[in-house]
């Protein structure tokens, strides 16, 4: 994981529908533009991005633990959810906005506070008019899957 100093924060919507959703998506990952609030919550960020793809890399820890011992599950569905979502994001114009309409996921082994850095991907599947879908995982450095998900959302295309 990177040492980085992230800024966090929330652009008003005006920034925000200045830029094509790629544009935007880069400028937090140069640090032009914040990181969203909810990376320094969990301790993940936007790392990589281009059309139709975007990576988010975090550090599970024991912070994220549940009751049972392991890493809560929605450490990895909120990864997932950031990333599949930001490469549906990085496919809309300037003014379009989107919202997650389904977000389906799966875990298919824990993560703890000694998997070290992981790393959600997520790839654009289908671009239409007003609705696309993306899929991804969660992996970590060795390239072990522990989940894997498929999203689907709404697109706004601007008002002329």
């Amino acid at each position: 994981m990177s040492n980085r100093d992230y800024r966090y924060g929330v652009v008003s919507e005006d920034v925000l529908k200045s830029y094509d959703g790629l544009s935007f998506l880069k400028g937090i990952v140069e640090g032009t533009l914040p990181q969203p609030p909810i990376g320094e919550t969990l301790g993940f960020h936007l790392i990589e991005v281009a059309h139709g793809r975007a990576v988010f890399e975090g550090l599970p820890a024991l912070r994220h633990y549940n009751p049972i011992g392991s890493v809560h599950g929605g450490f990895a569905a909120t990864l997932l959810d950031s990333a599949l979502g930001c490469a549906i994001f990085s496919t809309i114009s300037k003014g379009d906005t989107w919202t997650t309409l389904e977000l389906k996921f799966n875990l298919v082994r824990p993560l703890t506070k000694d998997t070290g850095p992981v790393r959600a991907e997520g790839r654009l599947v289908h671009r239409g008019r007003t609705v696309a879908t993306s899929e991804g995982d969660v992996r970590d450095a060795g390239g072990k899957l522990f989940a894997h998900a498929t999203t689907t959302c709404m697109i706004f295309p601007a008002k002329s």
